[in-house]
């Protein structure tokens, strides 16, 4: 049980992954740091469910082995991830189609080799045949469908092309497409040459799956952070669910750092006020919750839009046969943005002998969602889901920040001497975001720590970007 009188020399308001990244740095740095969680446990909006064996994620966010903070970050030397197979699998046309990049493939001769590699995979068993051509009747003109070679990717010459911008982006470094002219993602994909079918074909449900986007409104900065990671990496899970990258965080910090129940009613550069044990005082208050709490208690902050996520998880005992890889709608036909038999994927996350399916809708989703997706995804996976068991639906209204231009990936940290903030709403709205800003809030505490005199003696003058305050 906490006491009153207890002094920190941090006090780390909210248990993300923001939060625990940046408590994870500061105690490797000597400073003694609690972390405040007004939930039962960790993990915020990276929840798992456990229902009879089966591990159901709420938002169910992606993650890519390209990610340089799941590298870089302490405690997350014992993190399992499980990798998608290569790529992606697109519907479209009633066909499945294999495409994306391989890790490591440079230069232009090294782009068209993966997109020839890559650009289809057999027909699926189930899927229908495209409609053959009608035979010519004397006296009366055949209309005969548009070739659609290569659909959703475009011809060859299209798939090259794609190919070789996604290899350029896995070798271009961050801070050069930072620094890039910013539009709304379509638009930048559309003034770069790419062909209209490319775009809607692949990128538009890629980026829905990488930034559950599908209008393509996102910060091109952003997209262009998402294909990058995309082209150098492979998409993944945690093993176990998501809720495993945020208790292993939680686990690893010294024992009673990390105290859940606690709801913080205010903060100051010296205190934070909680509503079970009064004021706790400190050095500095490092606020890491979701944007409209962090809102709350610090007056000014703006509060983003946010893309609500619903996911829908079924079971059944016949799985369909797409393997582990993750299916994106290119026809963009029904409710589902993506899908995937993630136990194929993880098999920690069901049973044995059962198979779990995770399928995202973006945006509002209809009214009997239920049966909108299970007819969707009968389509998408070409067998019938009459069967299939419905396992939970989980709709989370402000499930990841929008990140429309003008949008600032580096947005201040730090407010002022004494009081700081992170969370994916400073950074990008993915999980490589919350835990980059988890590390220049911590970089920006111990820098104000190691000024060798009282926080609150004087401000010190900004030196960086990320050190200056948050206009009103």
């Amino acid at each position: 049980m906490l006491e009153p009188a207890y002094q920190a020399d941090v006090v780390v308001v909210g248990a993300g992954v923001a939060g625990l990244s940046a408590a994870h740095r500061l105690t490797s740095a000597g400073v003694t740091t609690m972390v405040l969680e007004a939930a039962p446990g960790v993990g915020g909006r990276m929840a798992t469910e456990k229902v009879d064996g089966f591990r159901l994620d709420r938002i169910g966010q992606l993650l890519s082995t390209a990610y340089p903070e799941l590298r870089l970050t302490p405690g997350l030397g014992g993190l399992v991830l499980r990798p998608f197979a290569p790529g992606v699998l697109l519907h479209g046309d009633g066909r499945h189609h294999r495409a994306g990049v391989q890790a490591g493939a440079g230069g232009a001769r090294g782009a068209l080799h993966a997109v020839r590699a890559l650009a289809s995979a057999p027909r699926s068993p189930s899927a229908p045949r495209p409609p053959r051509r009608p035979a010519a009747v004397p006296g009366r003109q055949v209309s005969v469908p548009r070739s659609r070679s290569g659909a959703p990717l475009g011809t060859a010459v299209d798939q090259a092309r794609l190919g070789a911008a996604l290899t350029r982006l896995a070798g271009t470094p961050a801070e050069r497409l930072l620094a890039r002219p910013e539009l709304p993602a379509g638009e930048a994909l559309a003034a770069r040459g790419l062909p209209a079918r490319t775009i809607d074909g692949f990128l538009r449900p890629l980026l829905a799956a990488l930034l559950c986007d599908p209008d393509l409104t996102t910060s091109s900065r952003c997209a262009d952070l998402a294909l990058r990671a995309f082209a150098s990496g492979r998409l993944c899970l945690p093993e176990g669910g998501a809720e495993a990258l945020p208790e292993l965080l939680a686990g690893t910090l010294p024992a009673g750092t990390v105290h859940t129940g606690v709801r913080v009613t205010s903060v100051s550069t010296t205190s934070v006020t909680t509503a079970e044990h009064g004021e706790i005082r400190c050095r500095a208050v490092l606020v890491a919750t979701g944007a409209r709490a962090a809102a709350e208690l610090l007056p000014g902050l703006r509060v983003p839009e946010f893309h609500p996520v619903t996911v829908v998880h079924h079971t059944t005992d016949e799985p369909p046969g797409t393997g582990a890889s993750l299916l994106l709608d290119a026809d963009l036909g029904g409710p589902v943005a993506h899908t995937a038999v993630v136990s194929r994927v993880d098999p920690s996350r069901a049973p044995a002998g059962r198979a779990l399916v995770s399928s995202t809708v973006l945006g509002r989703p209809p009214g009997d969602v239920d049966t909108a997706v299970r007819m969707h995804l009968a389509r998408l996976y070409g067998v019938s889901t009459a069967r299939w068991e419905t396992l939970a639906v989980h709709h989370t209204a402000e499930a990841l920040p929008a990140m429309r231009p003008p949008h600032d990936l580096r947005r201040p940290v730090r407010l002022i001497a004494g009081l700081y903030v992170c969370g994916d709403h400073r950074d990008t709205s993915t999980v490589q975001g919350a835990l980059h800003s988890g590390h220049r809030a911590s970089a920006a505490i111990l820098a104000d720590l190691g000024a060798g005199r009282s926080l609150h003696m004087a401000d010190p003058l900004p030196t960086r970007r990320d050190t200056q305050p948050e206009a009103a």
